[in-house]
């Protein structure tokens, strides 16, 4: 049987309510979940009755509905969640008056970068991350970082599929990928200019967990050709040895660069 006529359990069609919702569309009427969880109304009515009664999904006056604060709660258990940006806040606040431009903290799930928190400059570049938004690992710093330091199959795995272009300047080439991916090992940063957008770029360093694995990563984004950026890089590099010390890392068993 094809993976698609797989019967879906009842687990998984719950997920699919839940993953009905993103960041272009937090609240949903009970038939847009339905279609969008490719459910029937009458399953999607019940399930939902069921998340919302524990808490997962909450209902507003107007009859839409929200991901609930139950599901907020136990996400925060996530030892790269509410942990990871407690510890981390610090740092990212001292990096932003330092530089008074967009700061960002992300961590890698499969091949996305998801951004977990994100402090915003009133008068810097514009950018198009938001906190749990996400993007390919090759078109942004952070993604660089966690590409780089992440497993080689993940990496041949980025480099077997086309690489999405999001302006005339993304790295699109699996060799030049890789190149690049081997700088940023050997210079412990990577400087990611004008891969999402034309008129920013992004200097990221690793931030390392206990074992000395990278575990997220964290980047200040200016406008592009901003001649600061030779002086960014240590900045960056000090937030992400900060964060990575509050994480209980010890440079004397680190892995890789700093």
């Amino acid at each position: 049987m094809p993976a698609s006529e797989v019967p879906r359990s009842a687990a998984d069609r719950l997920l699919d309510v839940l993953a009905a919702f993103d960041l272009r569309n937090p609240a949903l009427s009970l038939s847009e979940i339905s279609r969008r969880a490719e459910l029937p109304l009458a399953t999607a009515h019940r399930l939902v009755g069921t998340l919302t009664r524990w808490g997962a999904l909450e209902r507003d006056e107007s009859g839409s509905y929200h991901i609930g604060l139950r599901l907020w709660e136990v996400a925060a258990l996530a030892p790269r969640g509410v942990a990871l940006r407690q510890a981390a806040m610090p740092f990212l606040e001292d990096l932003y008056e330092t530089t008074h431009e967009n700061v960002h903290l992300a961590v890698r799930d499969g091949l996305e970068v998801v951004y977990i928190e994100r402090i915003s400059g009133r008068l810097a570049v514009r950018v198009r991350s938001e906190v749990g938004a996400r993007w390919p690992l090759h078109a942004t710093g952070v993604g660089l970082v966690l590409l780089a330091h992440g497993a080689a199959a993940v990496q041949e795995q980025v480099c077997a599929h086309p690489l999405t272009a999001f302006t005339p300047y993304t790295v699109t080439d699996p060799a030049r990928l890789r190149r690049i991916l081997a700088e940023v090992r050997r210079s412990g940063c990577a400087v990611s200019e004008r891969q999402i957008t034309e008129d920013a770029l992004s200097v990221a360093a690793p931030v390392r967990g206990p074992r000395g694995d990278v575990v997220a990563a964290v980047s200040v984004v200016v406008h592009a050709g901003d001649d600061r950026t030779p002086a960014l890089i240590p900045a960056v590099r000090v937030a992400a040895r900060g964060i990575s010390r509050a994480l209980g890392w010890q440079p004397s068993v680190r892995t890789g660069p700093p």
